[in-house]
C-alpha cells in the first residue's frame, strides 16, 4: 500500500486530493497548521486504509524534517508528497509588506522546497522511486489574476503570491532535472479560479475563458492522482494547467 503527504490538507484543494488518494488506497498523513479542521478531515476519511494528522508548520525546517522521519517511521516508505499549503495576500504593490511578502513566499515557495528536499533526501533517493507534486497557481504565469481598481485593489492575486508561485514553477524543474536518474519525478499544477476559502468573496472574470465556470477542488485531485499514477513515469517537470482554458484567453 503506498503513502502519501499532503500538506494544506484541512480544507480546500488539499483536502479534496486527501479523499481523492484515499480513495484510490493510500496511506495518507495529512499535515496543516490549522488543527481543528485537519482533524474533521481525518476523521471523515474512514475506512480500511489510514488518515494520519499531523500539525506542521512547513516553513519550519525541523518540524518538516520531523514529519518525513514519523512517516518513514510509521509507514516505512514515503511514495508521494503533495505539496498544497499555502497563502495568499492580495494587497496593492504599494500597500504590501514586508510580512506579507515574507508569509506568502515562505510558505509557498521555501514550504515547498524543504518539503521536497526532506522526502527525497534520503528517503526516496534510497527507495529509488517517488512522486512529488507541488500546487502552483496561473498566477504565477501571469502575473496574478482578478480584478484590479485604479488604486491597484479589488481582489488581484498579491505580488508575493504571483512570485512565489511562478517561484514553485521553476522549482518543481530544477528538482525534476536532478532526481529523474533516482526514479523520482516532480511535476507541478497551476490551478485557475478554484472555489475555495481562498478566493471566497472575489471576483473573476471568466467571460473570455473557454471553459465559463469556476474550478473546484476536485478538479486540481484528479489531476495530482493522475500524476501519481505509477505508469505515468515518463511525465516529469510539466506545470499541468487545471484552469479552464484561462491561460489562453
Amino acid at each position: 500500500m503506498k503513502t502519501a503527504i499532503i500538506t494544506g490538507a484541512a480544507r480546500g484543494i488539499g483536502q479534496s486530493i486527501a479523499k481523492r488518494l484515499y480513495d484510490a488506497g493510500y496511506q495518507l498523513v495529512l499535515a496543516d497548521v490549522l488543527e481543528e479542521d485537519l482533524h474533521n478531515t481525518a476523521r471523515e476519511l474512514t475506512g480500511q486504509t489510514m488518515a494520519v494528522p499531523k500539525v506542521v508548520d512547513v516553513r519550519e525546517p525541523s518540524l518538516v524534517k520531523e514529519l518525513m522521519a514519523e512517516t518513514f517511521q510509521q509507514f516505512g516508505e514515503i511514495n508521494a508528497v503533495v505539496n498544497v499549503a499555502g497563502t495568499c495576500h492580495r494587497e496593492s504593490f504599494e500597500d504590501t509588506t514586508i510580512e506579507a511578502w515574507r508569509m506568502d513566499v515562505d510558505t509557498n515557495m521555501t514550504g515547498t522546497f524543504l518539503m521536497c528536499q526532506a522526502a527525497i533526501f534520503p528517503y526516496m533517493k534510497q527507495q529509488g522511486h517517488g512522486r512529488i507534486v507541488n500546487i502552483a497557481s496561473v498566477s504565477g504565469k501571469l502575473g496574478g489574476i482578478g480584478p484590479v481598481n485604479q488604486d491597484g485593489s479589488g481582489g488581484r492575486s498579491g505580488i508575493a503570491y504571483a512570485a512565489s508561485k511562478a517561484g514553485v514553477i521553476n522549482l518543481t524543474r530544477w528538482i525534476a532535472r536532478e532526481v529523474g536518474k533516482w526514479g523520482i519525478t516532480c511535476n507541478s499544477i497551476a490551478p485557475g479560479p478554484i472555489a475555495t476559502e481562498m478566493t471566497q468573496g472575489h471576483k473573476y472574470q471568466m467571460e473570455d475563458v473557454p471553459v465559463q465556470r469556476w474550478g473546484t477542488p476536485e478538479d486540481v485531485a484528479g489531476a495530482a492522482e493522475f500524476l501519481l499514477r505509477e505508469e505515468n513515469s515518463f511525465i516529469t517537470g510539466t506545470c499541468l494547467n487545471v484552469d479552464g482554458g484561462l491561460v489562453l484567453a
